[in-house]
């Protein structure tokens, strides 16, 4: 077992933190060496398993980032743009490999992330799922076969709590299918609609997100002109599947040269 990679799971006492620790440690293909929670979080200090409602595994919660990542080969975070730009520094510093599945990152986010990723690997995604992913091409594919009569909208659905809108697995979206018509998403992106808007202007792409419940994710890619529409539609019912996607990621990236990497790379899509 001390031959397996070694992970960090950053955001640890969050729902997704707590998903990622238990796919870590039922893969038999990595170990779960460090939890790392915000500062002043109640799990600081506790033995992460009796903090799942488990039995203690050994693993006490830290919120020093740097004594948990110097331990290990890869660190999972989704977490906030902060706290990710910081966790990519320290991991490059320790030469671990970084998934980043926090979304809501700024141009200026992104920018400093490629700086670390000088150093190391970075493997970022708006979604870590392999069906939004292969999604992604699906949209690419089709915004490249249809013309400018084709109006593009992304809708996505997710839970209540969620802070960010639009989501980004929808601006990864959204952004594929600019690529297929050969521009950049900034170029096609039609502001939020509310009030008189007048009609849209033609080629496009807009967004509506939907907040409610528990809904873990569901996002449409809608191809619409007159007479037909094309929607292409991805559901995810378990929060599982990004914890795996993750997991696939990291052990993907170990012996990687350093990079910016995304999950297209992983899957060889």
């Amino acid at each position: 077992m001390s031959d397996l990679p070694g992970i960090v799971v950053t955001g640890v006492s969050g729902r997704m933190g707590q998903m990622l620790v238990k796919t870590i440690q039922a893969s038999g293909k990595a170990r779960l060496v460090a939890g790392v929670a915000r500062e002043g979080s109640l799990w600081i200090g506790r033995d992460l398993g009796e903090c799942m409602g488990g039995q203690p595994n050994g693993i006490i919660v830290t919120d020093d980032p740097v004594e948990a990542f110097a331990k290990a080969q890869g660190v999972i975070d989704f977490t906030s743009p902060a706290a990710t730009v910081e966790f990519a520094g320290l991991a490059a510093q320790a030469r671990a490999v970084h998934v980043i599945g926090t979304t809501g990152l700024s141009d200026s986010d992104i920018a400093k992330l490629g700086a670390a990723a000088r150093h190391a690997v970075i493997i970022r995604a708006g979604n870590m799922s392999l069906g939004v992913n292969l999604l992604t091409g699906l949209a690419r594919k089709v915004a490249a076969a249809l013309d400018e009569d084709w109006d593009i909208e992304v809708v996505e659905a997710h839970h209540r709590h969620k802070v960010d809108a639009p989501s980004g697995t929808a601006l990864m979206l959204g952004a594929a299918a600019a690529e297929g018509r050969g521009k950049s998403l900034a170029e096609l992106r039609t502001p939020a609609r509310e009030g008189i808007t007048g009609a849209r202007s033609r080629g496009t792409i807009g967004f509506s997100a939907i907040r409610g419940g528990d809904v873990v994710g569901e996002h449409d890619v809608i191809f619409a002109a007159d007479g037909e529409r094309i929607v292409l539609r991805h559901l995810a019912t378990d929060r599982s599947i990004f914890a795996r996607g993750a997991l696939r990621a990291v052990l993907w990236g170990q012996g990687k040269k350093p990079g910016h990497y995304d999950m297209a790379d992983v899957l060889g899509i």
